[in-house]
């Protein structure tokens, strides 16, 4: 089993997916301890997170869930952070994958499919955003989806030093958004409300005590302009204007008549 402390001593290289840990996928000792393996203790572990959340997580907690001994799940895993890694790369293979070699023209419907996607996945896991920041994401999931967003933004034709702002401003947007979105979700549940009354909830109390603040008034209009719909659908709306924005400029990048001066030593 790993130390902590040697752990600490080389954080930038500690990840399950190097030094072979990942290809165990067996007992340590050629034995299967209450007849689990790898697979059923990783979807134990996104289970319980999504139920009960990443700061209740333990590999206790995990124990009882699969109704064996904590010891018998660490004959699997040497830490929970280890397990964690496993949990992320095994939600991540449900954000689908465009074809990004056979129609190269189609970059817009491919990097809206892969932000879609990602939302979609931040959202329905709240833990997963927390945990992306952490680990390294170097699992064959997130090396597959990394890779579909290498292939898409290259299809547009920036040069690659461009490529990497294109990268962050779109996927860096979406992690924001899904992450806030996926967090308001956990407060509605939490407070055991709909999406709208948690809002109407919210919304009425700030503009009732906060009604003299200059940042409340001023949102106001801004809050009306949504007329009546639904907080999903300010949700939605929202994202893809958002979006829009965000493709619109990678398009304003390839416009020939556009007076750029690239950095020296771009290509």
């Amino acid at each position: 089993m790993a130390k902590a402390a040697d752990r600490a001593k080389r954080p930038a290289r500690t990840s399950v997916w190097l030094e072979g840990k990942a290809r165990r996928g067996t007992s340590r000792r050629g034995e299967k301890p209450a007849g689990l393996d790898r697979d059923r203790i990783t979807a134990a572990t996104v289970r319980l997170l999504d139920a009960e959340g990443l700061a209740k997580f333990s590999m206790r907690r995990l124990a009882a869930e699969l109704d064996v001994t904590a010891m018998s799940v660490y004959w699997y895993v040497d830490t929970k952070h280890d397990l964690l890694e496993l949990a992320l790369d095994a939600v991540c293979v449900e954000v689908p994958l465009p074809d990004t070699a056979s129609e190269p023209g189609k970059w817009r419907e491919q990097l809206r499919e892969l932000a879609d996607g990602y939302r979609e996945l931040l959202v329905r896991h709240p833990w997963v955003s927390p945990l992306v920041g952490e680990f390294l994401n170097i699992g064959p999931n997130w090396l597959k989806f990394s890779l579909a967003i290498q292939q898409a933004v290259g299809n547009t034709g920036l040069s690659p030093y461009r490529r990497n702002g294109a990268i962050a401003a779109v996927f860096q947007f979406v992690y924001g958004f899904g992450t806030i979105e996926g967090h308001f979700l956990a407060r509605c549940a939490a407070a055991g409300m709909t999406q709208d009354e948690y809002f109407r909830d919210a919304v009425g109390s700030v503009n009732e005590e906060l009604s003299t603040n200059e940042a409340v008034r001023s949102a106001q209009e801004l809050m009306a302009s949504r007329g009546e719909g639904t907080v999903a659908q300010m949700w939605e709306r929202d994202f893809m204007i958002a979006l829009d924005l965000m493709i619109a400029g990678i398009e304003a990048l390839l416009d020939p008549d556009r007076p750029l001066t690239p950095p020296a030593g771009e290509s």
